[in-house]
């Protein structure tokens, strides 16, 4: 009995695409990479310095467009965890709880903890200190680490007053609660008040080890704690956050020395894209909570540095996420895990004028996502099929042989492991609120519609979604930078009101056939 068994495990195995693999559940390695846009090696940028995130993506496949549904912290991550997008969640801000819409969800670490995994989080995974103590098999907790290394960087810190690094000088009040944040009032982070230059620099490369800071400090705590739960009866699901490349860009220096700066770029497109409403980009009030950096356009040189940090940045989180997968290998673990590393959303460096996140742009909805899965034929491969952040947690969940929950609104990509170029969702949606519209129309959402070819954002009132502020349409065959609004356009009329029809049957209507089909 126990050979027809194993048999058949091995039959339904090979039907999904999947080598015959060993008859226990999956581990699973979560890791978590705060603003990370997808510009590094595995993306064809091998100017970006990231060996690790390059091992990662040849184990496994490459998104090449996967997108958040919102661009900020708080959301995407309240979104990505619980399975549901932000209209569900509640959470387009910054200090509010998804427990307070949701409060009865299963968290996506939280459903394989009731599965019989052990859990376990640490770094940042859900935004700040808005943790959820039911996800977790035991407590979540992050080592405390210094943000800078060099006494005046520090001494310059010491000003803040509690500005959220996210929130683009949203105050972070509420935002501290072990359980719960208190919902905010601001509608639009980059429209809040400001707190200029109240932060230490924005960049810093001192000679110290990697371990000042807290990227080091968490790559060594997972790298004991895998020994420690390596050793258990039970599979686990390990999350790991790392905080690097998020403001400010601070990294040993020998990340710092990696890079040339007469050879970094700037962006090509400094300009806000044409026809645009002006709300739709704004300038990055996040960047401007750091000292030295002026208002307006942010001068060449200036830029060149920030990106150079930036990238010496993604290169120190780099070595960090390596001395992690080291472990995974050396306890022999690595052939029964699955792999998967996202960047929370995309980030600006310096397209359209402007840096940061909090908007509906490509830069900043388009994001990095590596999965390497047990027993996967197809490994080192890339795929340009939309998937959505929304459907991570059914993907894990099915990889893992769980149920999936019914609250889902995600669909499981697994098929796009066995074959990445097959067609897929027909668009993916991402949204961000404004505070108010032209001529004082009041609060807005934006709801973006990413599909094959285009992009098309529809601002609509918050009370009144009949109510339709201004439309953005770009065009991604001709125009893959988002420079120009073309919906203004007479004779884009028709394409218009065809997009509007997709737009309106929403992610329900995106879904893949295949899917649908079952």
């Amino acid at each position: 009995m126990k050979k027809f068994a194993l048999a058949l495990l091995g039959l339904v195995s090979a039907g999904l695409g999947f080598a015959a693999a060993a008859p226990t559940r999956p581990n699973v390695l979560f890791i978590a990479v705060d603003d990370l846009r997808p510009e590094f090696g595995a993306y064809g940028a091998s100017y970006v310095k990231s060996p690790n995130l390059d091992r990662l993506a040849r184990e496994g496949i490459t998104f090449n467009r996967a997108y958040c549904q919102q661009a900020v912290c708080s959301p995407t991550r309240s979104s990505l965890l619980t399975g549901t997008r932000p209209d569900t969640t509640k959470v387009w801000d910054l200090v509010t709880h998804f427990r307070e819409a949701l409060p009865d969800v299963v968290t996506l670490p939280q459903h394989f903890k009731n599965s019989g995994y052990f859990v376990q989080g640490m770094g940042k995974i859900f935004h700040g200190s808005l943790d959820d103590p039911q996800s977790w098999s035991v407590p979540w907790g992050t080592p405390k680490a210094d943000t800078y290394a060099l006494p005046e960087n520090v001494t310059l810190n010491a000003r803040r007053y509690g500005v959220d690094p996210d929130g683009d000088n949203l105050p972070a009040a509420g935002g501290k609660g072990k359980g719960k944040g208190k919902k905010g009032k601001a509608a639009d982070a980059d429209a809040a008040p400001a707190a200029k230059n109240i932060r230490g620099p924005a960049f810093e490369g001192a000679d110290v080890p990697d371990d000042t800071f807290q990227d080091g400090k968490v790559a060594a705590l997972a790298v004991s704690t895998l020994r420690e739960i390596s050793q258990k009866k039970e599979p686990f699901f390990l999350a790991v956050g790392f905080v690097k490349p998020h403001l400010p860009f601070i990294s040993p220096k020998k990340y710092w020395d990696l890079y040339d700066p007469a050879k970094i770029e700037l962006a090509p497109n400094k300009f806000r894209a044409k026809d645009s409403p002006d709300y739709a980009i704004l300038p990055g009030g996040e960047l401007r909570n750091y000292y030295g950096i002026p208002e307006g356009s942010v001068p060449d040189d200036l830029a060149r540095q920030l990106k150079h940090g930036y990238y010496a940045a993604i290169s120190y989180m780099d070595a960090q996420l390596g001395k992690v997968l080291d472990e995974l290998d050396r306890l022999d673990l690595r052939k029964n895990t699955i792999v998967i590393l996202w960047g929370d959303h995309g980030w600006k460096l310096g397209e359209h004028d402007a840096w940061c996140k909090h908007s509906t742009c490509e830069n900043d909805t388009n994001t990095a996502l590596l999965l390497s899965a047990p027993g996967m034929k197809k490994t080192g491969t890339k795929t340009n099929s939309i998937v959505e952040f929304v459907d991570i947690y059914p993907t894990l969940a099915e990889l893992a042989g769980l149920p999936l929950p019914k609250h889902l609104e995600g669909v499981s990509f697994k098929p796009l492991l066995d074959n990445p170029a097959q067609t897929w969702k027909t668009a993916a949606f991402s949204q961000y609120p404004r505070a108010a519209g032209k001529s004082g129309a009041g609060a807005l959402m934006g709801y973006s519609m990413r599909t094959e070819r285009y992009r098309l954002t529809v601002w609509v009132s918050r009370t009144d979604h009949t109510k339709i502020d201004a439309i953005e349409l770009y065009d991604h065959e001709l125009d893959p930078q988002e420079n120009t609004n073309i919906a203004k356009a007479p004779a884009n009329s028709e394409l218009v009101d065809k997009l509007l029809v997709q737009w309106r049957k929403g992610w329900q209507g995106a879904k893949p056939v295949v899917t649908a089909a079952r």
